[in-house]
């Protein structure tokens, strides 16, 4: 058997959905549903609206992807630091 040809391309969370699945923008602003792949759900990475995403397409339906890796967003909250606490002895 021929192995499929699948289509890598990346995108953008735009909405969470239940059942580990989302709505991700490419770039080109067309809109697909992606579910996460094995290897992420396995490794408990977490995935929230605005991340960076990579995804693989099956080239006969383009409406579908499967979320393979979540690239580095310093866009995204959840990279933002948190605020700095000041330098000095703790108060109780």
């Amino acid at each position: 058997m021929a192995e499929e040809q699948l289509i890598e391309i990346e995108g953008r969370v735009v909405q969470v959905l239940p059942g580990t699945m989302f709505r991700v923008e490419l770039p080109n602003k067309h809109v697909v549903l992606g579910r996460i792949s094995g290897k992420l759900r396995k490794n408990f990475i977490k995935i929230i609206a605005g991340d960076l995403v990579k995804l693989e397409m099956n080239p006969n339906d383009i409406t579908q992807a499967r979320i393979t890796y979540r690239l580095r967003n310093t866009e995204s909250s959840a990279f933002r630091p948190g605020p700095r606490r000041p330098a000095g002895p703790r108060r109780r």
